[in-house]
């Protein structure tokens, strides 16, 4: 096998494909990225820990086919390092000889038959078709409020949602949960749930792709698998298995207080206040919400503090706490100017949506006041 090409192409290609890369495995070989060279001059380079798996093309010059498998971490950073210049790699006889300019390493090559065939399955019939920043902003939007204790299962994937007009993604944690929408036409309902982890994986792999705007990328479900398929990129995954929760039956159906509060006015004043609250009291911030204001209070052995927030309220007037982390997470990801929030209780979960419409949900537990 041999073949050349530019080195911060290469260096690209390899910190897509890198990210299906596993250091927490006994099986040597899945530490390692596959090269292979064909006959029409394009090199796939893949790699897989059996529940992510990612190709990537890139046509290459002066090449004889031929595939060796390399240890990913190694030869990345050998690519990393190297100028901005043509690099021209060869293997034989188990040494892969990586010269550039007046660089030249020799590195061990491992035979490609020792790497786990992907049986990557084909793609099947029916897809979904997304433009990347829709695809970026429903996973930032939902991915973070999935669970990232993997013994809670189903729950620390995305839930995907695909209905007549529209497609959903939900996730929760048990103290949290997000609910983006987007409209758009699919020709059969159906769910499948996507580990969080990889769809930030997938957000990244968006974000370094270098995709037109109106681009698209495709998703295929099969035989228990997704496959996003974008520009000579294909990711397979497996999904997770198990019955997500119902949502729809945790959504409150009325609401006692609805308040109007600027978001960024709210974000800032909360970010102030975290800064004393208890860490090891969850993180509680206190609201009090009064005719137009909102009174947002924490306090800790090192002192207390108050910010004041103008608001717009409707219904009854409420004391409430919450972890700071929590709502930070969900201002964080809502682009909005005003949200819409709605209360029943101290005690009951509160809701925040937009002025109009339904393109975002969160939920989000409060944390029940003491005395203290």
């Amino acid at each position: 096998m041999k073949f050349s090409c530019n080195q911060q192409a290469l260096s690209r290609a390899l910190n897509i494909v890198s990210k299906a890369v596993t250091s927490r495995t006994t099986i040597p070989i899945l530490k390692g990225i596959l090269l292979r060279v064909d006959e029409n001059g394009s090199l796939t380079m893949s790699a897989s820990d059996l529940d992510l798996s990612i190709e990537k093309k890139l046509a290459v010059e002066n090449f004889v086919p031929g595939e060796t498998v390399v240890f990913a971490k190694l030869f990345g950073d050998i690519i990393r390092k190297l100028p901005n210049d043509r690099i021209t790699i060869e293997y034989e006889d188990g040494k892969v000889t990586i010269r550039c300019a007046s660089s030249e390493f020799n590195i061990i090559g491992m035979p490609a038959d020792e790497f786990p065939n992907l049986n990557m399955p084909e793609e099947a019939d029916d897809q979904i078709l997304f433009s990347k920043d829709v695809l970026k902003e429903m996973i930032r939007k939902t991915s973070f409020a999935a669970s990232i204790d993997e013994s809670r299962g189903v729950i620390t994937g995305v839930l995907v949602e695909m209905e007549e007009e529209s497609l959903n993604m939900v996730a929760l944690d048990g103290f949290r949960m997000a609910i983006a929408r987007e409209n758009m036409k699919n020709k059969e309902k159906e769910s499948i749930v996507i580990p969080a982890k990889i769809f930030g994986e997938i957000s990244k792999i968006i974000s370094e792709t270098e995709m037109e705007e109106n681009d698209q990328i495709r998703l295929y479900i099969n035989d228990k698998r997704a496959i996003f398929l974008m520009e000579d990129i294909r990711v397979v995954l497996r999904l997770l298995e198990g019955e997500f929760v119902k949502y729809r039956d945790i959504l409150p159906k009325d609401s006692k207080t609805r308040i109007v509060v600027n978001r960024s006015d709210f974000l800032n004043s909360i970010e102030r206040a975290s800064l004393l609250a208890k860490v090891g009291k969850n993180n509680l911030i206190k609201l009090d919400m009064k005719e137009n204001n909102m009174e947002i209070t924490s306090k800790s052995e090192e002192g207390n503090v108050k910010e004041d927030v103008i608001i717009s309220k409707e219904g009854n007037d409420l004391i409430i706490g919450f972890n700071s982390k929590y709502l930070m997470d969900v201002l964080k990801v809502i682009d909005d100017e005003e949200i819409v929030m709605l209360f029943n209780s101290s005690i009951s979960p509160c809701l925040v949506k937009p002025i109009s419409g339904n393109r975002f949900e969160y939920l989000i537990l409060p944390v029940r006041i003491t005395n203290n």
